[in-house]
């Protein structure tokens, strides 16, 4: 049977500052680092350290229209409360939903076939589906445990993710200064010229790097005061992340020469080689798989939390809205998109469909930009801790086009098929009630 709203158990505010911001940082990292600066390296010599530096501007200007969205509006499935909010159309709510579970799922199957390959190898006996199942059994339990339950695995992932390149950081730190940082790539033999073409192109390529804040928005409602934490939280995620990733970057070409790290398969752990070659390499396979874990932890903690959100808003089946009595936590969600990760993962190659995805969520970094733009010039529209001038999500919404520009056919393609298939099931559950009927979610907080 079910509890009428007023006393259906709801979500409980377990996350503090500190615990936001690694929430954030463990989402941005990823185990993708390790390999990407060989990739950037290649794109812009030893001068990749700007890719980084011009990326985060690009992301800031994203991430602070979430974070201003965010401290206004604190709800979970909050992409799409906000796009409801902001145009008053349930397809157009219910397309950006989807299409930000779309990427947390393509994602989480990801890493969970990456998770296999790295645990076969240092395990060898169990086949690779029976590893699959285990994985996202794991991460499931734990996921339905509790908030905070999930956050100290978090916490715990995130420690052992930042310490590999900390040990890379720290290794190298005594190579800094010896080359020149603007030095350009030579390519067939012809130095290519540092100008705005190469930065924009090594930009495109980090830029991904630092998404996570729109993963942060989901959780919002599991923060303690989260008017005023979730907008910190957020910069000072991407604070962090950039600290790390401009170390990194600047230590790596320093000890490697940026012509034979974008040849490496492995480009820190050669720099790592190089620098301690008394430091055991086989270390990294270790945290590679604490970082894989935390990539997919955190991708199925945001994805049942949007599911339950967007239940509750009346955008997808409302018994997926149900918050287990005792754990306070979205149980029937995470179980429905356990099944969808485990038919993804194990149903072959997801590389391409996770590619299409990132197409998907940049066209919901357009919308939001958009959204906040509308909901600024609302006259009664609750105002947040932090109020950004039109000129942050115009700029975001500009970066963001471009990006979507730069997208390959092939993952475009892919990205218009996932959206027709997302507009078929529309048109199947059609949604009655939609955030932003009800009088009473005009409350600063969504009626929360």
């Amino acid at each position: 049977m079910e509890h009428p709203d007023h006393e259906r158990p709801g979500l409980l505010p377990t996350l503090g500052l500190g615990a936001l911001i690694l929430y954030g940082v463990g989402d941005m990292l990823g185990s993708g680092i390790y390999a990407l600066i060989g990739k950037v390296a290649g794109a812009m010599g030893s001068a990749c350290w700007l890719a980084f530096l011009v990326s985060m501007v690009a992301a800031l200007l994203t991430g602070l229209s979430y974070a201003s969205l965010g401290s206004r509006y604190p709800r979970a499935a909050g992409a799409a409360y906000v796009t409801q909010r902001a145009f008053g159309r349930p397809f157009l709510a219910y397309l950006v939903g989807l299409a930000v579970m779309a990427s947390g799922l393509t994602s989480m199957a990801t890493q969970s076939r990456t998770f296999t390959g790295y645990i076969s190898a240092l395990l060898p006996g169990l086949p690779d589906p029976a590893w699959v199942v285990l994985f996202i059994a794991a991460l499931t339990l734990v996921n339905v445990w509790g908030m905070k339950e999930s956050t100290w695995l978090n916490v715990v992932c995130t420690t052992v993710e930042v310490s590999g390149l900390a040990i890379v950081i720290l290794v190298g730190l005594r190579y800094l200064g010896r080359v020149s940082y603007l030095e350009p790539p030579t390519v067939e033999g012809v130095v290519r010229p540092l100008g705005l073409s190469m930065v924009f192109q090594g930009a495109v390529l980090t830029f991904y790097s630092f998404i996570g804040f729109e993963d942060m928005i989901n959780v919002v409602e599991e923060v303690k005061d989260p008017v005023r934490t979730f907008p910190r939280g957020v910069l000072g995620a991407l604070a962090v992340v950039t600290v790390i990733y401009l170390l990194v970057s600047l230590v790596a070409v320093s000890v490697v020469p940026h012509a034979e790290l974008a040849l490496s398969k492995e480009p820190l752990v050669e720099v790592v080689r190089r620098s301690a070659p008394w430091f055991p390499s086989a270390v990294f396979s270790g945290i590679a798989l604490f970082a894989i874990t935390n990539t997919a932890l955190l991708n199925y903690i945001m994805g049942s939390r949007l599911a339950y959100g967007m239940s509750r808003d009346g955008l997808l089946p409302r018994w997926l809205g149900a918050v287990h009595p005792a754990r306070h936590t979205p149980h029937r969600a995470t179980l429905v998109l356990a099944v969808v990760v485990l038919v993804l993962a194990l149903s072959g190659e997801v590389a391409q469909l996770a590619k299409a995805t990132s197409v998907l969520l940049l066209s919901v970094f357009c919308v939001i930009n958009v959204a906040l733009v509308v909901l600024q010039r609302r006259p009664g529209e609750p105002r947040g801790t932090l109020e950004v001038p039109a000129a942050v999500p115009v700029g975001g919404l500009l970066v963001c086009a471009s990006l979507l520009m730069h997208a390959k056919r092939a993952e475009v393609l892919t990205a218009l098929i996932l959206a027709a298939a997302i507009t078929a099931l529309y048109l199947v559950l059609r949604p009655r009630r939609v955030a932003g009927d009800a009088e009473d979610e005009r409350s600063p907080i969504g009626g929360v």
